[in-house]
C-alpha cells in the first residue's frame, strides 16, 4: 500500500488518547456538533471516496436493471459520493479529492486507504477479486458496504466475504466502539430511509427492520470491513440538498455524520 496512507503510530496513539480524556473541540464542535476528535488533528490527511466497479449474477443483473434502471454498483451516484466528499471537506481538515470509480482489478485501487460498494446484495466477485479484496484489506485498507437490506441480501453479502475470510466472523459494533466517537459523538446507530421507503412513511425496506453496523476485524482488532445493513446511507447524501424533501433532512444528517465518522475511523486507525 502506498506510504502516505497512514501518517504513523504517533497519530493512532493521539486520536487514543484524545478518545479516551475527550477531545479538544474542533470545527465540527463550532457548528453546534458535539465530537470526539478535534479536526485539527486530521490535518495532513487524504481521502478520496474510491466507488468499487463490481460484477453481478446475470439473472440478478437484469431483474435490477428493469427495477432501478441502473447497475448495483452505480447507485445513487455521482451526486452520493460529491455530496458526502463536499461536506466531510467542509467540516474536517482532511484534504478531501474528487470521487472517482474503479474495478478492484485496477492498479490504481493500491493507492487509496478506503473503497465503497453499494447494494451489495448483488455483488459477486470474481476468483481474481477474492484474492485482491483479501489483502487489500490485511494490508491496511477499509472497505465499506452501504445500502442492503434483509435476510436474502444479507446472505448473499455473507457468502461473498466468506469466500474473502473463511475464517473471520462478521461482528456487531456497538454504540461503545471508537467509530461511534472519533469525530462526531454518536449515541445510536441511524435507519436511514431511502427515498422511497421515505415516502411510503417507512424507514426499513426488504424486511430489514433492524439496522446495525457490522464490521469484519484484522487480528489487531481493526474493522477493515464496515457494514452499514438495513439502512441506506447514500440516499442520505445524494438526496440532502432536495429542497422539495424537507422532512427528510434529519436522515441526510444522520447519514452525514455517521459516514463522517466511518471514514475518519478508516484514516485513523
Amino acid at each position: 500500500m502506498s506510504p502516505g496512507w497512514r501518517r504513523g503510530a504517533t497519530l493512532v496513539l493521539m486520536v487514543a488518547a484524545l478518545a479516551l480524556v475527550g477531545a479538544p473541540r474542533g470545527r465540527a464542535q463550532a457548528a453546534g456538533q458535539p465530537g470526539g476528535l478535534p479536526s485539527e488533528q486530521l490535518d495532513g490527511l487524504d481521502w478520496t471516496f474510491v466507488r468499487i466497479r463490481y460484477s453481478s449474477w446475470e439473472e440478478k443483473l437484469r431483474v435490477f436493471r428493469a427495477t432501478y434502471w441502473s447497475d448495483p454498483w452505480a447507485i445513487d451516484g455521482p451526486v452520493a459520493e460529491q455530496n458526502l466528499s463536499r461536506r466531510l471537506g467542509s467540516v474536517t481538515s482532511v484534504h478531501v479529492n474528487d470521487p472517482i470509480t474503479l474495478t478492484l482489478e485496477d492498479d490504481l485501487l493500491w493507492e487509496y486507504p478506503w473503497i465503497y460498494f453499494v447494494e451489495p446484495g448483488n455483488l459477486r466477485f470474481t476468483p481474481a477479486e477474492v484474492g485482491i479484496v483479501r489483502e487489500f484489506l490485511l494490508r491496511g485498507g477499509t472497505a465499506t458496504f452501504d445500502d442492503f437490506h434483509g435476510p436474502i441480501e444479507w446472505d448473499v453479502f455473507q457468502g461473498e466475504m466468506r469466500r474473502v475470510f473463511p475464517d473471520r466472523d462478521i461482528v456487531q459494533l456497538t454504540p461503545d466502539h471508537p467509530v461511534f466517537g472519533c469525530f462526531y459523538q454518536l449515541t445510536e446507530y441511524p435507519q436511514i430511509p431511502g427515498l422511497g421507503s421515505f415516502f411510503n412513511g417507512v424507514t426499513w425496506e426488504k424486511g430489514g427492520y433492524e439496522a446495525g453496523l457490522h464490521a469484519i476485524l484484522d487480528d489487531d482488532g481493526r474493522a477493515m470491513v464496515l457494514i452499514n445493513h438495513n439502512t441506506d446511507m447514500g440516499d442520505g447524501w445524494e438526496w440532502s440538498n432536495a429542497e422539495d424533501y424537507p422532512g427528510y433532512v434529519k436522515y441526510t444528517a444522520q447519514a452525514y455524520r455517521m459516514m463522517i465518522n466511518e471514514v475518519v475511523y478508516a484514516l485513523t486507525h
